[in-house]
């Protein structure tokens, strides 16, 4: 599964992928008419303070989501890919999730819970967060290519 990766060193805190998100979720897919729609498009990430720096903050999509085993409804279930999925026709807005989650990655919208959706009308891998992120600061990887850059930017760190 591609995943949604958060290089801290990088962001500037810009807030073009909460905007990005939001437009993505909206009805017309309009940077310039998304936020005039009632109701109004709901990012799936955002930003958020975390140890004194501000953080772009999404689903982590666990390996063991606590937040899956928390709900009662069944709306949040674990993909055989990997992707933790929110069913929102199931939640009742319980937000045993919400208190759950440990990276503070889902959270209250109007009457059920809101977290990342992985850009489900959109190819595999192309997400509208990191296609808006203008400094790389979110990236798209698989788990084996995320250790890599991991691995390369701590030998490069050495040098």
């Amino acid at each position: 599964m591609i995943r949604i990766y958060f290089d801290k060193d990088k962001c500037t805190g810009c807030h073009a992928c909460v905007f990005a998100c939001a437009v993505e979720h909206s009805e017309s897919k309009d940077p310039a008419r998304a936020f005039a729609e009632d109701p109004r498009p709901i990012p799936r990430r955002r930003m958020a303070v975390v140890k004194g720096k501000l953080r772009s903050v999404a689903c982590q999509h666990c390996k063991k989501p606590k937040c899956v085993e928390a709900c009662p409804n069944g709306a949040l279930v674990q993909e055989a890919t990997g992707e933790v999925k929110l069913y929102t026709e199931k939640c009742a807005g319980v937000w045993e999730c919400v208190e759950a989650c440990p990276f503070d990655a889902i959270w209250r919208g109007p009457g059920h819970a809101v977290k990342c959706d992985m850009c489900p009308d959109r190819p595999e891998g192309e997400f509208a967060c990191v296609e808006a992120c203008p400094t790389g600061a979110l990236f798209a990887a698989t788990p084996e290519e995320y250790k890599e850059i991991v691995k390369r930017k701590k030998e490069a760190a050495k040098e």
